[in-house]
Order: structure tokens, then sequence, then C-alpha cells
């Protein structure tokens, strides 16, 4: 029963955020139970595997997409981590241009298998809460989805985003070939640059930036409540993002040149002059993607 309180004061805490003060930080309020830690876990003091997979539902709760693979062969998979997963997956979801096929919440590089949210909220599991998305390259540039990543959070809080505090809150890429790890990387170092000259954000970029196959699975899908959370009826608008309002510069200038082609954005600067992200801006959106007639011009 202690755990079924924490877990309903956690929910009510969520739902209450005008009672405390900026900093308070209200999913890590039951201490160890709810996580809180500075450091991850070692992989040999992580808990044990779990046997079974979490059940989610077959269909996304917006778009009707299938939400597990196979994926078409010309559809790309982006995993990252940004701070709390609900507002992370709808600002992926809501881009324009039909080119994001399906999205999905779970836990991203961790140890454990199958971990539950209350596992990973202990801190004992390694993991960060995660967003997967499956995209068509055709009709979105992961580059895209990489700037909205940098720029719908604040990348230098290390194991924290905003009242959110804990190694399951930590910023992360984890890339599938070696050109997802260019692009992360040389964008990091371009948006920590950006970040120096704006005079914002706490210091250097803490995101962690590693090898999908670092991990057995890099991935495992949250549970079905989390799933499209913030478009669900009853949702609680919560979001702990703490985007700068900092530009990632101009693609040409921090790409390897030998991918500009390949990965050049379809989203112009028009976009981001109107949609960049800002504080609370997905829980303030509706659900539907955004429609911006500009970048249909370019597919």
């Amino acid at each position: 029963w202690l755990k079924a309180l924490a877990l309903k004061m956690r929910s009510l805490l969520r739902g209450s955020k005008q009672f405390f003060p900026r900093h308070f930080n209200r999913r890590s309020f039951f201490g160890g139970l709810m996580g809180g830690e500075s450091s991850i876990i070692p992989k040999e003091k992580a808990l044990p595997d779990n046997p079974t997979e979490l059940p989610v539902p077959e269909r996304h709760y917006v778009f009707g997409t299938p939400m597990k693979g196979p994926w078409p062969e010309v559809f790309q998979v982006c995993v990252f981590a940004n701070g709390c997963f609900w507002g992370s997956e709808k600002g992926i979801w809501r881009l324009p241009g039909g080119g994001i096929f399906t999205t999905a919440v779970g836990y991203a590089a961790g140890y454990t298998a199958n971990p539950t949210y209350e596992q990973v909220c202990s801190g004992r599991t390694g993991h960060t809460e995660a967003v997967q998305v499956v995209f068509d390259p055709a009709k979105i540039s992961l580059v895209d989805i990489l700037r909205w990543f940098w720029q719908s959070h604040d990348p230098t809080q290390y194991m924290a985003q905003g009242n959110d505090r804990g190694t399951q809150y930590r910023s992360g890429l984890y890339y599938f070939n070696e050109e997802q790890k260019q692009l992360f990387e040389a964008s990091k170092a371009a948006y920590e640059q950006a970040l120096k000259e704006a005079g914002r954000g706490s210091g250097q970029i803490t995101t962690q930036i590693a090898p999908a196959s670092d991990y057995p699975q890099v991935f495992y899908y949250a549970e079905s409540y989390h799933q499209q959370y913030l478009a669900k009826p009853g949702a609680r608008p919560y979001c702990s993002a703490q985007p700068l309002e900092v530009q990632l510069p101009p693609f040409e200038k921090w790409a390897p040149p030998d991918l500009q082609e390949k990965y050049a954005p379809k989203l112009d600067e028009g976009f981001w002059e109107v949609h960049a992200p800002k504080v609370h801006c997905v829980i303030r959106s509706p659900n539907e993607p955004i429609v911006w007639p500009d970048a249909k011009k370019l597919f």
C-alpha cells in the first residue's frame, strides 16, 4: 500500500505545479523510491532482468500507425532522451510534412531488460526516459528531428530537466550507424558554442551520446498508459522541459561536408521562427501535427 500511496501522491503532485516552487522535485518527492540519483548505477548493481515485455497498444493513439515493427526498409529510427518523455514525444509527433510515421516512449540506455516505470524511477536500472521515432527521410530529415531535440530542452542540466531530477531524466542520443554519430556529435559542438555565445545554459552540454550497440537492447517500450499520454482525455498537462530559446546554427556551418546533401533539412528557417520550442509549448498545443505550407513545397 505504501507503493500505491507513493504513486498516487506523485500523480497528484504532477497536476499541482502551482503549489510548488520552480525547482521543487515533484517526481522524485519520495527520495530513493522515486529516484533522484546523480550518477548512473553500475551494471553489476542494477536490478535483475524482467522476463516479459510490457504490453503496448497495436496502434499509435494519434496517427493510427503501428507501434512496433518491422518497419518499411526506407524508414529510419532515432532514439533520444531529453527529460520527461510525455512532452518529448508530443513535440516530435507534431513535426509537419507527414514524415513522422510513429513515435513511442520507453526506457533507453540501461541494463535491466523490460524495466517498469517504477523500477526506472528508482534509478536502479540505468535507463533514461526516451522516445523512439520512426520516420520517412524523404519527408523529414534526421537533422530536423535533431534540431527539435536540442532546442526543446536544456542539455546542460546533467541528470535533470527542470523539476525532474535523477539519472532517468538525463539527456541522450543513441546512434545506430556512423552517420548518425557524426551528426549527433557535430550538432552538439555547434549547439554548445551557440549556447555559450548566447550566455544560456549551465555550462557545457552534458548529453550522453552513445552507440545503440553498447546495449543488448537500447530501447524498451514503456507501459501503455505512457504512450502518447498528452493526447489522451484526462491527461495532466505536465512538461518540465526547459528550452533555452537558442537556435541551432545553420546546418551547412556544422554538418560534415559529405553528409550535407543526404541530410539537408526539410524544414526551413521560417518554420523555426514561428514554431521553435518554448517552455510549455507542447502542453499548450493541439495534438495534431503542425501544418506548415512551406515544408510541403520541399517534398
